[in-house]
């Protein structure tokens, strides 16, 4: 379920607290494969399933970078602001990979603003911190810190 927050103004307030989880989203190997299509990171880990098996993880694994490039999807599910008309990606901080997401796992997205900084005409810039969790794992598939500009 989307958290909705009715101001971009309103998050001033919110720092330190976290803005929504996300739904799950299940990671097959269709998704992975097309992202190594996409990038042209082919990989035996990634897409050779047979090579995989007898590899360190079992099977195939995703990119890491597969998993960063959720983070519209997973934003999207986790919260919104009701009076944003644009926002932008401005970049990242501290991204990590502290586990691997096999085949077939499931994913969700937690939100936590860290910072907060109003712009000239109407916008903000936020930091939010992102903690990707594999269902059943015991630490998190992907941290990092995104930077938004958002503008009402």
């Amino acid at each position: 379920m989307t958290a909705r927050i009715p101001r971009l103004a309103d998050l001033a307030g919110l720092v330190g607290e976290e803005l929504g989880v996300s739904d799950w989203i299940t990671i097959d190997q269709a998704r992975i494969d097309a992202f190594a299509e996409a990038t042209g990171d082919h990989q035996w880990i990634h897409v050779d399933a047979e090579r995989a098996a007898a590899g360190p993880f079992g099977r195939t694994v995703a990119h890491g970078l597969l998993t960063l490039s959720l983070l519209p999807w997973f934003y999207a599910s986790a919260y919104g602001i009701d009076d944003v008309r644009m926002g932008l990606n401005y970049g990242f901080d501290k991204v990590r990979f502290p586990a691997p997401v096999p085949v077939g796992s499931r994913l969700r997205a937690r939100f936590r603003l860290l910072a907060f900084e109003p712009l000239a005409g109407g916008g903000a810039q936020m930091k939010v911190e992102v903690k990707v969790e594999r269902e059943g794992g015991d630490k998190p598939v992907c941290v990092a810190e995104s930077i938004s500009r958002c503008f009402a």
